[in-house]
C-alpha cells in the first residue's frame, strides 16, 4: 500500500514537473524595427494563440517539458513559423519575431530555433535591431553589459566603435570629445550633468539598471539634431514577462589600497551613503552673501573662528569595496488591465588610491626646457553610488499603454590629495599641502509616456518628464606649505589679502531644473507596393539654472611666523583667530558677481520625416528638423555685466538610405546637418581655481554655436545570428568649433579660456566584426571573437590663434577586442577585453609670445579585463570573478618638444601622470 502510494505521488510530482505551466512572452516587429500590433500569435496543431498589442508584445502560458511550433502572422506581412520552441522552468522565456513585408517572391518561412531567455537581452536580437535600424547606429544588449566588468554606463560605451572615455567618465565618439556627443534617457532629452563642461557624466547611470544601448552616429531629424560624435539613446529596464526578484552583493580591492594606509575626510555619518548630513554646512551664523559682507572685520573673524577645524586627515587602513543589488518586478493583472512594473536599487562604494604627477613646463624660442612646477599628488579616493530604479506600466487595452519611470541616483567622489612638489615662481619654492574635496551629485528623473493607436494607419506617442541635477561641493579646504631651502621649517602660505588657493574654504552648488514634453504623430500607408510612414513631431525642453560659489578665506593682515609654522590642525584653533589682532588669522570671502549665475533655456523642435520603402531592397529616411533655442546666461538684467541673451533658429535636414544588397546585407549612405551649442559654463563670466591643473577655468560669453556637416558610408554583413561584420568611412566639417585653450602664467595664475576657431575637418574609418570560432574548429564552438577598430584623422585650423592641429580630445585611432566563452551545460561563462585608445590632445597650449606651453597629449594605455562567472544551486545562483585594468600601465600626459605628436617616453616632458591600480572583485547573485 505504501509503495503503491509512493508510486502515485513521484507520478504526480512527475506529471506537474513535466506538464508545468510558465510563460512565453516576445515582441513582433517589422524590417524597420517597428512594432506590429495585431500580429497572429498561434500554435501550430493545436488550440490556443494570442494577438500582439500596441508594442507588438504577446504573451500566453505554455506547458514546459514539451516543443512547440508557433506561426506568426499579420495583415500585408509574410507569415512565419518557428519550430522547436522548449521552454525551461525557472527563466524568463522570450522569442523575438520579425516580419517581412508580404511579396508574391516570397514563400512561406520555417525558422527552427529555441525560445530566448531573458527579455531584450539576446545579443541576437540586439544584432538584429542594429541590422533594421534606420540609421548607422552600434547597439549594446544588457547580455553584454553583464558579461563585462564595468560598473556604469560610461565604461559599458568604451567598448563600442570609435568610443573612448576621458578623464574615466566623459565620452569621445569618433575622436570628437564629450561636447559633440547628446545623451537620452528612455528616448528624452538629457542635458549636461557637469557644471564646468558640455557632457553628460554616464557614470550617474549603473550598469545593473540598463536594458540597452543605441549609439546613433548618424542623424535622423526625429531625434535631437544638438550633436556630431554620436547620440547615446540608454534605455532602462521594462515590464518583465513573469515575476521575478533577485538579489546580488559583491566586495573588492584596488591592488594600490589593500594592507596599505589610507587617509579620509573627517566627515558625517552618512558619508557612507555619499550624502553629507550637514557636517560640512556652512558655518554657525551665516545666512546670505549680502548679509555677510556687510558685517565687519571682526563679526567676519567671528565666524570663521567657529567653522569646525578639520584640516587633518584621518588615516585608517584601506578599507575593501563593497556593492550590493536587489532587482525584482511583476506582471499582473488590475482591473482587467494588464499591469506590469520593475524596481531595483543599487549600492557600490569604492576605495581608490592614485599617484599623480603634475608639472607645468615652459619652452623658450630656443627650444629648451623649464620645469616650472612639479607636484607629486598621493590621492585617496572614496567613490559612493547609490541609486534606484522604478517603473509601472498599464495595458489600458491592446492599443493603448501608459507608462511611468523613475530613477534617482546619488554618485559622490570624497577624496583627500597630499602634495609634495616645487613651484620655481614662488620664492618659498619647495611645497608641500593637502586639498578636502566632497562632490556630491544627486541625479533624479521622472518620465511619463503613452502609446496609442488611434486607428490601423495612425499612432500617436507623447511623453513628459521632470529633471533635477544638483551638484554640491562643500567646504572643499586647500593649504599649502613652502620653504626656500631643505634646512628651513615648512611655512603655511597665508597670504594678507584673500586667495583661493591656500587657506580657503570654498562652497559651489549647482542645481538644473529640466522640463520637457512632447510628443509624435506616425502615418502609415501604401505606396509603390510597399508599406511608408509619414511622421511629424514636437519637443519642448525648458532648462533652468542657478550656479554659486562662495570663496571664503583665511589671512593673515599682519604677518605671524609662529601661527603659519604650526601643523594644519593647529593653525586655525580658535585661539588663533583675530579678536582684534592684526597680526593673527582673520576671515572673509571674496567678492565677485561672476562667482554666481543664472541660466534659462528654452528649446522648440519640430520635425517632419518620410520613412520610405522606395523597392522591398532600397529605403530611405529624410526629413527636416527645426530648432529654435532662446538662451539667457548670467543675469536676467541688461545692464549687468554677467547678462548674454542669444535666439538662433536651426534648420537641421537629414537624410539616411540604406540599400539591401540581400538578407544579409546592407549599404547605409547619409547626409546631414548639426548644431553643437556652448555649455552655459563656458558662456559664464565665471573665474575658479583648480588645484589639480593649478590654474583657473574662465568663461567666455561670447562663444557662438558650431555648425557642422556630416556625411556617412557604411557596409554591412549579418552572415548568421549574433555573428556581424561592418566597415564604414565618415566625414565631418566644423564651422566654429569651441576649444578651450590655455593661457600660460606664474604661480597659479594660469587660466584656461574656451574660443571659437576657425573650421575643423574630421574623417575616420570603422571597422566592427563580432565571429563564432566554431567555423575554425568545433571544439571552439563555445567562443565568440568580436572586435571594433577606428581610425580618425582631424584638423582645426584658424589664423587668429595660428593653429595648425588635431581636434582637442581626438584620438587618432581607438582598438577594442574580446574574447567570449560560453558553456551552457557547465554553466560558466567568461569574458576577455583590451582597449586602448591612440594619442589625443588633452589641453591645448598657450601659442603666443616668446616662451610657449605646448600642447598636451594623452599617451596611448592599453587596458586589459577578465571576468568568468559559474553557475551554481540549481542554476539560480551565479558567482563572479572580475579583474579590470590588469596591465596597470601608468596612463602619461606629456608635452612633446620637438613638433610630434607621437609619444617618446624618454625624450617628452610628463605634464601629468596617473597610476590607477587593478581592481579585484568577487559577486554573488542568486535568483529567488
Amino acid at each position: 500500500m505504501h509503495l503503491r502510494l509512493q508510486l502515485l505521488f513521484i507520478s504526480l510530482i512527475t506529471f506537474s514537473f513535466v506538464n508545468a505551466q510558465t510563460r512565453l512572452s516576445g515582441k513582433v516587429i517589422n524590417a524597420k524595427n517597428e512594432p506590429i500590433q495585431g500580429a497572429s500569435v498561434k500554435l501550430v496543431g493545436a488550440a490556443g494563440g494570442t494577438t500582439t498589442d500596441v508594442e507588438g508584445r504577446y504573451t500566453f502560458n505554455l506547458a514546459t517539458g514539451k516543443k512547440y511550433e508557433l506561426e506568426f502572422s499579420a495583415i500585408g506581412y509574410q507569415s512565419k513559423t518557428v519550430a522547436e520552441v522548449e521552454l525551461t522552468t525557472g527563466n524568463i522565456n522570450e522569442l523575438n519575431i520579425t516580419l517581412e513585408t508580404e511579396s508574391k517572391d516570397l514563400e512561406g518561412v520555417v525558422v527552427r530555433a529555441q525560445a530566448t531567455t531573458a527579455r531584450r537581452e539576446s545579443t541576437a536580437s540586439l544584432i538584429a535591431f542594429q541590422k533594421n535600424t534606420n540609421t548607422v547606429a552600434s547597439v549594446i544588449s544588457a547580455e553584454s553589459i553583464r558579461r563585462s566588468p564595468d560598473r556604469n554606463t560610461g565604461e559599458v560605451l568604451k567598448r563600442t566603435p570609435g568610443a573612448s572615455l576621458q578623464d574615466g567618465r566623459f565620452l569621445v565618439v569618433r575622436g570628437l570629445a564629450d561636447r559633440y556627443n547628446q545623451a537620452m534617457l528612455n528616448g528624452i532629452l538629457l542635458t549636461s550633468t557637469e557644471p564646468d563642461r558640455k557632457t553628460f557624466s554616464f557614470e550617474l547611470i549603473p550598469a545593473q539598471m540598463i536594458d540597452n544601448i543605441v549609439i546613433n552616429k548618424a542623424f535622423v531629424p526625429e531625434y535631437p539634431g544638438e550633436w556630431a560624435g554620436g547620440l547615446i539613446q540608454v534605455n532602462t529596464k521594462d515590464i518583465p514577462s513573469k515575476g521575478f526578484f533577485n538579489i546580488q552583493i559583491g566586495t573588492g580591492v584596488n591592488s594600490q589600497t589593500i594592507g596599505k594606509k589610507f587617509l579620509k575626510d573627517q566627515g558625517g555619518k552618512l558619508d557612507w551613503l555619499g550624502i553629507d548630513d550637514g557636517t560640512r554646512g556652512f558655518p554657525k551664523g551665516y545666512t546670505t552673501k549680502y548679509e555677510f559682507n556687510q558685517l565687519t572685520a571682526a563679526q567676519k573673524t567671528e565666524i570663521g573662528k567657529g567653522m569646525r577645524n578639520a584640516w587633518k586627515a584621518e588615516e585608517v587602513n584601506a578599507p575593501i569595496n563593497v556593492s550590493f543589488q536587489a532587482n525584482g518586478g511583476f506582471n499582473s493583472k488590475l482591473f482587467g488591465k494588464v499591469v506590469g512594473g520593475n524596481f531595483g536599487v543599487i549600492y557600490n562604494k569604492t576605495n581608490r588610491f592614485q599617484e599623480l604627477l603634475n608639472r607645468r613646463n615652459v619652452i623658450d624660442e630656443q627650444n629648451n626646457l623649464t620645469i616650472e612646477n612639479n607636484f607629486n599628488d598621493d590621492r585617496y579616493l572614496q567613490e559612493v553610488s547609490a541609486g534606484a530604479l522604478g517603473s509601472l506600466s498599464v495595458q489600458l487595452n491592446a492599443a493603448n499603454k501608459i507608462s511611468i519611470k523613475s530613477i534617482v541616483n546619488v554618485n559622490t567622489s570624497n577624496y583627500v590629495t597630499e602634495r609634495d612638489g616645487t613651484d620655481v615662481s614662488r620664492p618659498d619654492y619647495l611645497l608641500k599641502g593637502s586639498e578636502f574635496r566632497f562632490k556630491q551629485n544627486t541625479f533624479f528623473t521622472t518620465q511619463i509616456a503613452g502609446e496609442h493607436n488611434l486607428s490601423a494607419p495612425l499612432k500617436f506617442k507623447w511623453y513628459g518628464s521632470f529633471n533635477i541635477l544638483d551638484g554640491y561641493i562643500p567646504d572643499q579646504r586647500r593649504l599649502l606649505y613652502g620653504r626656500q631651502s631643505e634646512q628651513d621649517p615648512y611655512t603655511a602660505i597665508i597670504s594678507n589679502s584673500l586667495s583661493q588657493q591656500s587657506g580657503s574654504r570654498i562652497y559651489q552648488s549647482l542645481s538644473d531644473y529640466i522640463y520637457t514634453a512632447g510628443g509624435d504623430l506616425s502615418y502609415g500607408f501604401n505606396w509603390l507596393g510597399q508599406k511608408q510612414t509619414l511622421k511629424g513631431g514636437y519637443m519642448l525642453q525648458i532648462k533652468d539654472r542657478l550656479f554659486d560659489a562662495i570663496l571664503f578665506a583665511n589671512y593673515l593682515p599682519t604677518d605671524n611666523l609662529a601661527i603659519k609654522q604650526l601643523p594644519a590642525d593647529q593653525i586655525f584653533a580658535p585661539e588663533n583667530f583675530g579678536n582684534g589682532r592684526d597680526n593673527h588669522i582673520a576671515f572673509s570671502a571674496i567678492v565677485d558677481q561672476s562667482y554666481r549665475y543664472m541660466a534659462n533655456t528654452i528649446l522648440n523642435a519640430g520635425f517632419l520625416q518620410l520613412d520610405n520603402q522606395f523597392t522591398r531592397n532600397l529605403r530611405v529616411v529624410w526629413g527636416l528638423r527645426v530648432e529654435d533655442y532662446d538662451q539667457l546666461v548670467g543675469s536676467v538684467k541688461q545692464w549687468d555685466k554677467r547678462h548674454t541673451h542669444s535666439r538662433v533658429t536651426d534648420f537641421l535636414p537629414g537624410v539616411n538610405a540604406t540599400l539591401k544588397l540581400n538578407n544579409k546585407t546592407n549599404l547605409r549612405l547619409s547626409g546631414s546637418q548639426t548644431v553643437v551649442r556652448p555649455e552655459l559654463r563656458e558662456l559664464a563670466s565665471l573665474n575658479l581655481y583648480d588645484f589639480e591643473l593649478n590654474a583657473s577655468v574662465q568663461g567666455n560669453p561670447d562663444l557662438e554655436r558650431t555648425k557642422v556637416m556630416n556625411a556617412d558610408f557604411r557596409y554591412e554583413i549579418y552572415p548568421k545570428a549574433g555573428e556581424v561584420f561592418t566597415a564604414g568611412v565618415f566625414y565631418k566639417h566644423f564651422e566654429k568649433p569651441i576649444e578651450q585653450l590655455f593661457t600660460e602664467g606664474s604661480g597659479g595664475a594660469s587660466t584656461f579660456n574656451f574660443a571659437n576657431v576657425d573650421f575643423a575637418n574630421a574623417y575616420g574609418v570603422e571597422l566592427e566584426a563580432r565571429k563564432k570560432l566554431d567555423v575554425i574548429s568545433n571544439g571552439l564552438k563555445n567562443f565568440t571573437f568580436q572586435a571594433n577598430l577606428a581610425y580618425i584623422y582631424s584638423r582645426i585650423e584658424s589664423d587668429a590663434f595660428n593653429v595648425d592641429r588635431p581636434m582637442q580630445g581626438q584620438s587618432p585611432y581607438v582598438v577594442n577586442l574580446g574574447l567570449l566563452y560560453d558553456n551552457e551545460q557547465k554553466g560558466i561563462n567568461a569574458t576577455l577585453l583590451f582597449n586602448q585608445i591612440g594619442e589625443r590632445l588633452y589641453l591645448v597650449g598657450d601659442k603666443t609670445g616668446g616662451a610657449s606651453s605646448p600642447d598636451v597629449y594623452e599617451a596611448p594605455r592599453p587596458v586589459l579585463d577578465f571576468q568568468i562567472a559559474k553557475k551554481i544551486i540549481a542554476s539560480k545562483g551565479e558567482i563572479r570573478l572580475n579583474i579590470s585594468d590588469i596591465i596597470n600601465r601608468t596612463q602619461y600626459f606629456y608635452q612633446n618638444v620637438n613638433n610630434k605628436d607621437s609619444f617618446q617616453k624618454n625624450i617628452d616632458a610628463y605634464r601629468f601622470t596617473r597610476k590607477l591600480g587593478t581592481n579585484f572583485s568577487v559577486t554573488f547573485n542568486y535568483n529567488l
